[in-house]
């Protein structure tokens, strides 16, 4: 999503009649994927919410907040879902079949983090005008402690050593990155950006931000020494949903790029890897559908995302994918 773009609960999650038109979405990889191993996780009856995206002719937008997340033991996956008229947050066991367990019980949640220990999320939720960030248990009951009021937040994340929550505040147009202290409830703005991603064993954090000609970056960010540096730019593209493998050697987004047919141009987004100081990037998915929201395995070795890939009505759902670097 780019910064300037308003975040309703209209505007954040797509219904099937806005997908785009012409795509053959039932199938699950084409020939750029070759040797990656592709498995869909989700169903039709898990109702997984896919991110709007928004196309021209000269580009795309998309909507770049965490939506998935995986548990600290790595045994349930975490996704957002519109069931009567509501979105929440829902669980689902990765190792068995069966139904999904409905872990919040809200009207409208954005989207969410879960803390580095698994004891907790946090989420952000539309209210009207506003969007606050609330914490809730990560395994019972409903009860929420809210953590902002009045503006509007989301993006919400712990930092590694849960002192911190950072998260995105919109303010007449621009958007910043603001942290608030667990232990003493004290807020501090930073810097421009969005998509905070928290760096171990760091004072620093990845934020997206936007170019001159409109186009999304990655940046690292020190709120200790105030150095700022681009990692990931094209003049051309877009990149957001910054994301560290588990052992901090590669970095995760989601990008932009264009598929060119004849006389046809069309836009897409999908998966990158890089290192995290920019290096050895490379494109990981090539599907028309899009794929967004990725999130790493705990073990690093493999990626879920949400695609309607693999599915000929363009339902979305969540895909795992190994990552083979």
């Amino acid at each position: 999503m780019r910064e300037r773009m308003k975040l309703t609960v209209v505007s954040v999650f797509a219904s099937i009649a806005m997908q785009a038109q012409n795509v053959d979405y039932s199938v699950v990889y084409v020939p750029e994927e070759a040797g990656t191993e592709m498995a869909k996780i989700t169903t039709e009856s898990d109702y997984v919410c896919m991110p709007n995206v928004k196309r021209s002719r000269t580009g795309v937008n998309w909507f770049s907040n965490r939506i998935l997340g995986v548990s600290a033991d790595g045994v349930q996956l975490a996704y957002l879902s519109v069931r009567n008229n509501t979105t929440n947050i829902f669980l689902k066991e990765l190792g068995r079949q069966g139904s999904s367990v409905q872990r919040t019980n809200r009207q409208a949640v954005i989207d969410f983090s879960y803390s580095p220990d698994g004891k907790y999320i946090c989420f952000s939720e539309a209210r009207g005008q506003v969007n606050q960030i609330f914490q809730t248990d990560a395994r019972n009951g409903y009860v929420c402690r809210q953590i902002t009021s009045g503006a509007m937040d989301y993006s919400p994340v712990y930092s590694t050593d849960m002192k911190q929550i950072f998260f995105t505040r919109l303010e007449a147009k621009n958007t910043s990155v603001w942290s608030y202290s667990v232990s003493n409830n004290f807020l501090s703005t930073f810097t421009s950006g969005m998509n905070p991603c928290p760096i171990k064993d760091e004072e620093a954090y990845l934020c997206v931000r936007t170019n001159g000609e409109g186009n999304t970056e990655i940046w690292k960010v020190s709120y200790k020494t105030g150095v700022e540096e681009c990692i990931v730019s094209d003049p051309n593209r877009s990149f957001t949903s910054p994301q560290l493998s588990p052992d901090g050697q590669w970095l995760l987004f989601v990008g932009s790029s264009k598929i060119e047919s004849g006389n046809i141009v069309y836009w897409n987004t999908d998966l990158y890897v890089c290192h995290p100081d920019g290096t050895a990037m490379a494109q990981l998915t090539y599907h028309a559908a899009d794929d967004l929201s990725p999130v790493w395995s705990k073990d690093g070795h493999q990626i879920y995302f949400i695609s309607q890939r693999g599915d000929a009505n363009g339902i979305a759902n969540v895909w795992r994918m190994n990552f083979n670097y």
